[in-house]
Order: C-alpha cells, then structure tokens, then sequence
C-alpha cells in the first residue's frame, strides 16, 4: 500500500464511521440529528460563517444582524440534515418512498417531454435536498444522468456515486462533459445541471447573481440554443416535517443562433431563476460558498 493509498483510507475512515451511524438511525432521528450537529458545527467553522455572514449580508442589504445570524444558524441546520439526507440516500428504493414523502408540482411538464420522447435539460441549484432528483427521476421512469464533479477520495467519490446512481441514474464527470450531456441528450435522457456554483474565469461569463457579478457556465445556453433543448428548473425543497416538495417549472425553449450575446442573455435568465428558487427558502442554500469573486467584480467595472 502506498503512501496515497494509506492516507485516503484514513481520511474515509471518519466519514464511513458516520456513514454507519447515520444509517442505524431511524430516518427522523437521524436528520433530527444531523440538524443539531449542523448547528453545532458552526462554532467550529468560523471561516465559513465568515463567509455566510459577508453572503447574506450582501444579498439582503435590507436585513438587520439579527436576522443574519438566525439566517446563519438555519444555514448551518440545513447543511447538518443535508448531509444526512445523503448519506442515506440509499434507503428511498420504490415508489411508495416517493408517494409517503414528496409531493409534486408541475410533473405534467416532465411527463409531457416523455411523451415526446424528448431530451431536455433539468436545471437546479443547491437549494434544499438537490440530491433527491437521484432518486425520485429514475423511480419515476424519467431517464436521467447527474453532472456532478469526482471528489477527491477515491473511497468517498466511489461511496457517493453508488449512492448518486442507486435509483438507476447516470452520474457525468463535469470535466468531460459536453460531449457526455449531448449524447445524453441526443439518447433522449434527461441531464441535471447545477448552475449556482462558482466556475472559473476561463471555462465562465460574468452574470448578475443577487445584485453582484459572479462567474457562471454557459454550457447549458450553449447546447440549448444550438438544438433547441428545452430546460425544466426542478427545485426540491424540504418541508418542516422533513418531506419534500418538488417544485417543476414550464420548460423553456431559446431560438436562435447561439451568439455571444444570446448566450450570455441565457445564462442570466437561467440564474435569475435559480436566484428566485433560493429567494422562496433562502435557509437552504449553500451560502457558505465562495460564490463571488473580486475577478468577476473588476471584469464588470
């Protein structure tokens, strides 16, 4: 065993032990627990509460500390049942795990594009149980791949793609994607796309995102204007009784030439609607990303 090896097995090893714990759990006591030990975990953090607290203050300018810092408990609550909700991800296996916890508005727009055997994007952020598509999409009948970055452990990327994949969904490697999600598409499957995470100058464009420029991908416009794809915004949002609602949108169709200009148009529309989705509960998005830059801040001046 080499050095590397020896040094991901022992970096797995707390993980896997939590992975069992929260899997032993009842499924209430378990995501009641990860919300105590997300709060919990906050005072262990102050990097990231830094960065929630400097996010929230500077997408709600009209808000007052005390707000803040409620917003910044809650945040923290959600990512703690988020985790747990992962972890187990593998225990919703059929129909009536969907039938006993989410309901659904707007399936029709998912149930008409399989009537016409068509492929389509499904657009969504970080915003509530984003990793429920996994589950619920293929349970549904709805042929479906993720795009989805490896982590770095090779252990734990394996363990999260199994999980990703159980329900009989495709996981795509972002960084081979395009030619993926087009063969995807061309197969008439539905692909999932996260459009609220940071992207580097080089592979984004600069779009308005809660009033401050930060970089986004233009893939999804790209591909979209080029074959005419249409685009579903799914949002799954977690209830206080811990089930989900899945909010479905019409899709959106964008014609014409895939210009620099249309693109960049596109990917704002794309994120204004992703922006509006994390407004509806902004206690469950991932505030403590990076995702504003100072580059993106001085292209736009």
């Amino acid at each position: 065993m080499n050095k590397e090896t020896l040094q991901n097995y022992l970096e797995a090893a707390p993980f896997f032990l939590f992975v069992g714990i929260a899997r032993l759990l009842p499924r209430l006591w378990a995501l009641k627990l990860g919300r105590q030990l997300g709060r919990a975990s906050r005072f262990f953090q102050p990097k990231r509460v830094a960065t929630a607290r400097d996010n929230l203050r500077k997408a709600y300018p009209d808000k007052d500390s005390a707000w803040i810092e409620s917003m910044i408990r809650k945040v923290f609550e959600h990512l703690g049942i988020s985790s747990m909700e992962m972890l187990r991800l593998n225990h919703f296996t059929t129909r009536r795990d969907v039938d006993d916890h989410f309901t659904f508005d707007g399936l029709e727009h998912l149930q008409a594009l399989k009537k016409q055997q068509q492929g389509a994007f499904l657009l969504t952020g970080h915003v509530g149980f984003w990793e429920a598509g996994t589950f619920f999409m293929p349970i549904l009948g709805y042929p479906v791949d993720f795009v989805a970055k490896k982590i770095r452990n090779p252990f734990v990327d394996r363990f999260i793609q199994n999980q990703r994949e159980g329900a009989g969904g495709r996981c795509l490697d972002s960084k081979k994607g395009a030619r993926r999600i087009i063969r995807a598409l061309t197969d008439q499957r539905m692909v999932c796309l996260l459009l609220d995470q940071h992207v580097s100058k080089k592979q984004g464009i600069v779009v308005n995102f809660f009033n401050r420029p930060a970089y986004a991908t233009p893939i999804i416009p790209q591909i979209a204007l080029k074959n005419q794809t249409p685009i579903v915004p799914v949002f799954v949002y977690r209830q206080e009784d811990y089930n989900y609602r899945v909010v479905i949108h019409p899709p959106l169709v964008f014609d014409g030439p895939a210009t620099k200009q249309a693109v960049q148009d596109c990917t704002q529309k794309l994120t204004d609607i992703v922006e509006e989705a994390i407004r509806q509960q902004p206690d469950q998005w991932f505030w403590v990303h990076r995702r504003w830059r100072k580059s993106a801040e001085r292209q736009t001046s």
